[in-house]
């Protein structure tokens, strides 16, 4: 008689990231909150990539948790987003909880993968495209040129007050 093997499928998992300008540090957890690995990835588009291959050696990722998904966790948020990943802003983790358990980027990794699991403290985060990151992007564009235009205006000005009175108009020598 043959042997039956029962089909089992790939257990779900999910990921957390602490975000950081030039490094990630993600964390994989079992849905009954065992860590399973924790390793840190550049914080380019080729490191966001190698980021989520190594969640999805891990079993069926079911969401990650990103801190910082309007900053540092911006582009990686993006990512996964395309990749069909569910998303999860999640807090830093809180003070008592920081000194309790120490400050290291693999704990607050986990930190992040435990909070969307539990769906604590939880956001969906913004997208960053469409008519409204266009309308952001062009007062961003404006704030930048009228603070430019006030300096540019106290330079001329503190250039006049200083010059020498030679240079001054109308000065006859």
């Amino acid at each position: 008689m043959p042997t039956i093997t029962p089909h089992t499928a790939p257990a779900k998992v999910v990921g957390g990231v602490d975000t950081h300008l030039d490094t990630h540090t993600a964390a994989v957890v079992d849905t009954v909150g065992r860590v399973l690995g924790t390793e840190q990835f550049p914080a380019t588009t080729a490191g966001y990539t190698a980021l989520l291959a190594w969640m999805r050696g891990h079993g069926q990722l079911a969401r990650v948790g990103v801190e910082g998904t309007g900053a540092y966790g911006a582009g990686l948020a993006r990512l996964l987003h395309e990749q069909g990943v569910e998303v999860i802003e999640v807090d830093r983790p809180n003070r008592k909880t920081r000194r309790s358990q120490g400050k290291s980027d693999p704990i607050d990794a986990i930190t992040a993968a435990k909070t969307a699991l539990a769906g604590q403290r939880t956001g969906t985060p913004k997208q960053r495209d469409g008519r409204i990151e266009a309308l952001r992007n062009l007062r961003v564009a404006r704030r930048s040129a009228v603070e430019q235009r006030a300096d540019t205006q106290r330079q001329i000005k503190t250039l006049i007050v200083t010059a020498p009175t030679s240079y001054a108009p109308g000065y006859a020598a």
